[in-house]
């Protein structure tokens, strides 16, 4: 069975988008993740935060995104397991 870390892994490698944890709280199953396009990568912040979005409510996850977040990233999300 795979963990939760390695389901959203899983999910974000799905979408080639670059990520990093934020804050990690095991114990309630909270991630707080930064995500980032790749150089190439053409897509509206919008489009592929809809398609993360989708991926993450059917696998259960609660999902609160902030998108162009104050830094470098495009995307902040806080995922919870349901």
């Amino acid at each position: 069975m795979m963990t939760e870390r390695q389901l959203i892994q899983e999910i974000l490698n799905s979408e080639a988008v670059l990520y990093s944890f934020e804050n990690v709280d095991e114990d309630s199953k909270e991630y707080t993740l930064l995500l980032t396009r790749q150089d190439k990568d053409v897509r509206p912040v919008e489009e592929i935060n809809d398609e993360i979005k989708a991926y993450f409510q059917d696998a259960g996850f609660d999902y609160q995104e902030e998108l162009n977040p104050a830094g470098d990233s495009d995307i902040r999300l806080v995922i919870k397991r349901n």
